[in-house]
């Protein structure tokens, strides 16, 4: 291959160098390398990502590319790419210069995503969950015995109810003391404390004549009636010999005093062979009409319990069953594929016209997010109805490539839907306000490789603070976690400054601060030296055109 020429442009913190080369008579290729400083800034994209997102946009035809992936730096990009004809050297550098500008626009429409402040700070970490044993024998003896097996236990769920954090701890192997357990927060002073058990260590006792109160829950939820929700799957050696012990249930405690106020079974016209409930949404909006939404993941469906009639009814829908092209699932190198069913559950306030809540939902193997009014749920001959209701239920867009996502919670407050995105090891979010469920409208709240692998589950509490939670899943169940590392972590930030700067943020923006800032980040950190060549008329038409797109980007996304 023969070389043609070459073009340099360099422009604030985007460094493009441009080399044209001819092949043959046919085509002349061009080959490019970027570095995009001004894109890792505050931010975890990476090149790959980056990448993704031009091609999601882009006109690019790529014939090879590499990847320097360096964690927190969007490093350097390699594209090579060709042009179809044979042109003169005059033809190809518009072309390059066309390519520059193409990629600036890239950059800039993702530069408001990178101003996410990443918030979240964490709040506790574990190498390994252990426990409040009533004595050091105790805890000595449960190892002896099996009954406590350290590596065996995960967190999966949590829930904050003023000054107790509740942690669900499914039995996915023997050896787990307690799956549903807490932590006093206000007398909590280790970033590892120890777990009490839930509501006492007699609620998960084994015996040879009955089961144990609670046998193995995934998610919970406690409501504004001073109630706490369990959802128990009933499951015991879920990853071993998958015994069940007891069908699914509904455990609902009184938060007040720890009692047990109700326990209502799933009747078994209710609960498929394949069922596995893993995740609970409550309508609370009336105390003494309060809704569960149970979402079964194995047999797609919706199991919809009323806390004024004790009685529940399933709801089928297409839109419960898993996406077929969106079933792979790669995380920190392991590669695995699911096709789990509906998942993800959130529900907002009550719409003041009709007092209905609005059912946010999507299956765990999907990257798209519905929704339907809880009004065609609560009515049990309405809702058991298919074809009457089967268009109420609402597509309300894409996460696009590899936005899968598993647990989701909505903030009353602020209206904000933050959900999780394992494959990205990331938590994202949606103002509902917003008319349109796109990949500009949704932000990024915070994205770390080390933090963040495999977010489990997310709440809201009632002081309006996120909490998340982080548990290595995917390798504890693909292969095993080393006790050495932090593997559990919870993260917690309040609302707002969590939304702050993202696509979610529900402050009004100042437009000249923001360009204000942007100037500051895009500006150069050297001055240039006496000998530098006055810029290309490219270079200024570059820089002017960016400063227009960043305006008009910031408008949209901010104000």
């Amino acid at each position: 291959m023969e070389r043609f020429g070459r073009v340099r442009e360099t422009e604030s913190h985007f460094v493009g160098a441009l080399e044209l080369y001819m092949e043959g008579e046919q085509s002349i290729c061009l080959i490019a390398k970027y570095t995009f400083t001004c894109c890792s800034f505050k931010s975890e994209l990476t090149s790959k990502q980056l990448w993704q997102s031009a091609t999601r946009y882009g006109r690019v035809e790529c014939r090879r590319t590499n990847f320097s992936y360096d964690r927190g730096q969007v490093g350097e990009k390699f594209v090579e790419f060709c042009v179809k004809k044979r042109e003169d050297l005059e033809a190809c550098q518009e072309k390059s210069n066309q390519m520059l500008l193409f990629l600036l626009v890239i950059c800039a429409q993702i530069v408001s995503d990178a101003f996410a402040n990443d918030n979240l700070q964490v709040a506790y970490q574990w190498n390994q969950m252990d426990f409040n044993f009533s004595s050091a024998s105790h805890r000595d003896s449960a190892i002896k015995s099996g009954m406590y097996v350290p590596s065996s236990v995960v967190p999966v769920g949590i829930e904050v109810q003023t000054d107790r954090l509740f942690i669900t701890l499914p039995r996915w192997k023997t050896g787990v003391p307690a799956s549903l357990a807490f932590i006093n927060m206000n007398e909590t002073f280790t970033r590892s404390p120890l777990l009490s058990p839930f509501p006492n260590w007699q609620a998960h006792r084994f015996s040879e004549h009955e089961p144990p109160e609670i046998v193995s829950p995934f998610r919970i939820r406690a409501d504004r009636c001073g109630r706490l929700w369990v959802l128990d799957t009933g499951i015991d050696d879920l990853l071993g010999e998958n015994k069940r012990i007891v069908n699914t249930q509904l455990l609902i405690y009184d938060l007040h005093n720890d009692n047990l106020l109700r326990r209502y079974t799933f009747p078994d016209d209710q609960v498929k062979q394949k069922s596995f409930f893993a995740n609970i949404a409550v309508e609370d909006g009336q105390c003494d009409d309060t809704f569960a939404y149970s979402a079964d993941l194995g047999s797609p469906g919706l199991v919809v319990y009323s806390w004024k009639q004790n009685e529940s009814w399933r709801v089928h829908h297409n839109f419960f069953h898993p996406d077929p092209l969106a079933g792979n699932f790669s995380i920190t190198g392991v590669n695995f594929q699911w096709d789990d069913g509906l998942f993800g559950l959130a529900v907002s306030k009550a719409d003041p016209e009709d007092g209905f809540a609005t059912l946010y939902f999507h299956p765990l193997s999907s990257t798209r997010e519905f929704s339907v009014s809880t009004r065609f749920l609560r009515d049990k001959q309405l809702a058991m109805n298919d074809s009457a209701i089967y268009k109420e239920f609402k597509i309300l867009g894409s996460r696009g490539p590899n936005g899968q996502s598993g647990s989701q919670f909505l903030d009353q407050l602020t209206g904000v839907l933050f959900y999780s995105l394992p494959n990205l090891n990331a938590v994202a979010c949606w103002r509902t306000t917003n008319k349109v469920y796109t990949i500009k409208s949704q932000g990024r709240v915070y994205m770390n490789v080390e933090d963040m692998q495999f977010p489990n589950d997310i709440k809201v509490d009632n002081q309006d603070r996120l909490w998340v939670l982080s548990d290595r899943l995917h390798q504890f169940i693909y292969g095993e976690l080393n006790p050495n590392d932090i593997n559990f972590r919870i993260l917690t930030a309040d609302v707002t400054d969590a939304i702050d700067h993202t696509a979610c943020d529900t402050k009004p923006k100042t437009l000249p601060d923001i360009i204000t800032k942007l100037g500051d980040i895009l500006r150069p950190q050297k001055a240039p030296t006496s000998g530098t060549s006055s810029q290309h008329p490219t270079t200024i038409l570059i820089h002017t055109f960016l400063h227009i797109a960043i305006y008009f980007i910031a408008a949209a996304t901010f104000m």
